[in-house]
């Protein structure tokens, strides 16, 4: 019998609180958004969305306040036209600003400042609305271009947030592994790898992560296949597995003081809305 597939789990953190937004998959068609106060480790549903929410063009400002976001539904005759982007007050969905699409190319975008973004357009979004408090950036303001979809947010936020890029190449499984690198401290080298293609295993989509940890005194590498999201939070490691979400502390003898934040699996479709 096989075992069921546990929810993916992606995590957008603020660079300037302690704000956190947990996008929570599963199953594929149902979608979570949950708020996540990183100095009390405390986490609250915000909203579902019965669709997808690509969470690799997705960004949270870098004071909390508000989330960029491509999502889709299909319901390609409606006012939305079956997909859009959207800034809301996060970590929930309502729109503040709104960006109908119509189709899955481009869409979702990037904060340069707390009130700055800039907006994934390559095959035209439509705006609905606006919330004049926000500031688009029109011209493209990176140097580097991964393409108009998911890598071509997800990689510059990445490199934004402090990841080196190293190198692309094959992996031999029909999919292209970009290897990106984090210094932990003295001794460790966080190293996520950045898969793209078709060659990906069950519960996996089209880009996943996988993550490896590299003492650089030793040159010792541990495999985390079943990371799928990790990242640091000042002097402590997070990192997401198997729908759940831990953090931990990396020394000179490897990692201690793992810690169960929490476990997203049990969560249930509910409805609710915005508190705006």
């Amino acid at each position: 019998m096989q075992r069921p597939v546990p929810p993916r789990i992606h995590v957008l953190l603020a660079r300037d609180s302690a704000a956190a937004v947990v996008v929570r998959r599963g199953p594929s068609r149902h979608t979570a958004l949950i708020g996540w106060d990183r100095k009390t480790d405390k986490f609250k549903t915000a909203q579902w969305f019965y669709g997808r929410i690509y969470e690799r063009r997705c960004d949270l400002a870098p004071d909390g306040k508000h989330l960029i976001y491509f999502a889709m539904n299909g319901r390609w005759e409606s006012s939305t036209k079956g997909s859009w982007t959207a800034i809301s007050k996060a970590p929930y969905l309502k729109a503040v600003s709104l960006f109908s699409k119509g189709d899955c190319w481009h869409g979702g975008g990037l904060f340069r400042t707390s009130t700055d973004y800039w907006l994934n357009d390559g095959h035209g979004h439509e705006l609905q609305k606006e919330d004049r408090s926000l500031r688009r950036v029109v011209e493209y303001p990176w140097h580097e271009q991964y393409g108009g979809e998911c890598l071509g947010v997800y990689y510059i936020r990445l490199q934004r947030d402090g990841w080196q890029m190293k190198y692309s190449a094959q992996d031999g499984k029909g999919s292209q592994v970009t290897v990106f690198e984090k210094r932990v401290n003295n001794h460790w080298t966080l190293r996520k790898l950045a898969h793209s293609g078709i060659g990906h295993p069950v519960g996996r989509g089209v880009y996943f992560d996988t993550h490896e940890l590299l003492n650089s005194r030793t040159g010792e590498v541990i495999s985390k296949m079943d990371w799928e999201w990790a990242e640091l939070d000042g002097a402590r490691l997070l990192w997401a597995a198997n729908g759940c979400l831990h953090c931990g502390r990396l020394d000179a003898k490897g990692l201690h003081n793992e810690k169960l934040l929490h476990d997203f699996s049990p969560m249930q479709f509910e409805s609710l809305a915005a508190p705006y």
